[in-house]
C-alpha cells in the first residue's frame, strides 16, 4: 500500500487549492438603477430587464 514518504507543506498544499476558490461570475450594473446583478436576469431591486419593467415592485 502507498504512504507518503514526507509531510506535504502548507505551500504545497495551498497551492493545489488554489483553484478551489468560489466566484460570482457575470455581474453586470443595472443600467436602471445601477445596482449590481446577474447578467440576463430580471433586477432584483427596480425589478427591470432589457430596460422595460417586468416585475411590479411593492
Amino acid at each position: 500500500m502507498a504512504v507518503p514518504k514526507r509531510r506535504t507543506s502548507k505551500a504545497r498544499r495551498d497551492q493545489r487549492r488554489a483553484h478551489d476558490k468560489l466566484v460570482i461570475k457575470g455581474l453586470t450594473r443595472c443600467p436602471d438603477c445601477g445596482e449590481m446583478k446577474r447578467s440576463h436576469r430580471v433586477c432584483k431591486n427596480c425589478g427591470s430587464y432589457k430596460g422595460e419593467t417586468v416585475v411590479e415592485n411593492g
